[in-house]
């Protein structure tokens, strides 16, 4: 789904910038120019970001849990 249309930014852009390293708003904000423009978006690409990070540290968390 396109989260910020300005930008042409979707959630699984947002969820793979995520995956590629990005830990806050402000890096997944640079990396993709979301909420730079008209900003409307900026409430659910945060609530996105929040999400996938969320996800990825639980991910992390549990392939250092079988790794050991």
């Amino acid at each position: 789904m396109y989260v910020c249309l300005c930008k042409g930014v979707t959630d699984r852009k947002i969820c793979q910038v995520v995956s590629d390293g990005a830990r806050s708003w402000r890096e997944v904000r640079q990396q993709t120019g979301c909420a730079t423009q008209c900003g409307k978006c900026a409430c659910q690409a945060k609530a996105i970001t929040r999400q996938a990070i969320k996800d990825t540290i639980v991910a992390d968390t549990a392939n250092l849990a079988y790794a050991v």
